[in-house]
């Protein structure tokens, strides 16, 4: 899944947006070296065996999706013991890695005691990292995802020192703090002093929208990794593009991957993917193809949200799209706060 010493392009995990269907389109691609699932809370029980396999159905088909994408499970909690056991349980259910949430910013899930929530005091995360590593193989990787600090960047030291000294095998860390939220500016240089004093692999992450952005990130990180979500889902030629640039494989051949030309074309394959998966409600449906689709208005090409913002099915979703030209032009429309807030409101985590 991870090779440290080789690029990496991975899938960022968007609570809402990237489920199983989802990573199954990203990975027809071939652009993505893994995806991230979105994560699963371990609040004041631990999960069953059959609820990860329903969070992260890849952990019956060895851990990839049906397109060939590995996927990574994300657990999500303050508990070091209730990690530890979830962790031991999802591995015998076919994780071939986990990672730990340290870097959610949303309000619900801090007041909880998850996320960045934990950026606050340093040490509960080495013995969270440190008590799932306890309780797997050697050959089953731990890593954790982490922001700059709660209300500094300069506190990414400490908490990313701890992180390795429980034992994580690699960092992702998001150039912002908690506080921040996904609020500008980003900060990349702490990313590089971070990668350049620890040691360990470090995948950047955070506002990457673009290729000249990426290629900002890389010059102020060193990484060699690199983590997207929004921009992939904004521009989704962004990957490929990103993938190029770092000389990475696609499609068994290096030829471009065979990605549908329009949004109606994208969306469609979306509800195709979905069709796979019988558990998926139609609502669920809508409300993460308006999110993708707010995303792209607000940062790529799509120029048609407020024909679609108010579908309330699939289909109605569908031919609103067929009848908007969409694939190509600069973005026109400009999404106010509220209606920002409403259709992207702790969907990267």
């Amino acid at each position: 899944m991870f090779d440290p010493l080789r690029p990496a392009l991975v899938l960022a995990p968007m609570e809402g947006v990237t489920d199983a269907p989802m990573r199954a389109l990203q990975g027809e691609a071939g652009t993505f070296t893994y995806a991230v699932a979105e994560f699963l809370r371990v609040a004041s029980t631990v999960p069953s065996a059959n609820s990860i396999t329903r969070h992260v159905p890849e952990l019956l088909s060895q851990g990839r999706t049906i397109t060939g994408l590995p996927v990574q499970i994300q657990l999500l909690g303050g508990d070091p013991g209730r990690m530890a056991e979830t962790a031991a349980i999802a591995h015998a259910q076919g994780a071939s890695a986990i990672d730990l949430n340290f870097g959610c910013p949303a309000r619900t899930v801090n007041r909880h005691d998850g996320g960045a929530a934990l950026l606050k005091d340093p040490p509960r995360i080495r013995a969270v990292v440190a008590a799932v590593r306890a309780v797997l193989p050697r050959h089953v990787a731990v890593s954790a995802k982490l922001r700059l600090g709660w209300d500094r960047i300069d506190t990414i030291d400490e908490t990313a020192s701890m992180a390795a000294e429980g034992g994580a095998a690699w960092l992702t860390i998001h150039g912002r703090t908690r506080s921040a939220g996904y609020s500008p500016p980003i900060y990349w240089e702490p990313i590089g002093r971070v990668r350049s004093r620890l040691g360990i692999p470090i995948v950047a992450n955070g506002d990457i929208w673009t290729i000249d952005d990426f290629r900002r990130c890389q010059g102020d990180t060193g990484c060699i990794h690199f983590m997207i979500g929004r921009g992939a889902l904004a521009d989704p030629s962004l990957p490929w593009k990103i993938a190029s640039e770092l000389g990475l494989p696609r499609n068994g051949d290096n030829s471009p991957p065979k990605c549908p030309d329009s949004w109606h074309a994208r969306i469609s394959r979306l509800v195709e993917w979905t069709g796979r998966f019988p558990a998926e409600r139609e609502q669920k449906l809508v409300g993460r193809i308006k999110q993708w689709l707010a995303l792209a208005a607000r940062h790529g090409d799509f120029t048609a949200f407020d024909d679609i913002k108010r579908a309330s099915t699939v289909d109605e979703l569908l031919r609103k799209l067929a009848s908007s030209d969409t694939s190509t032009g600069p973005a026109a429309t400009i999404l106010d706060k509220a209606t920002w807030n409403q259709t992207f409101t702790n969907a990267s985590c």
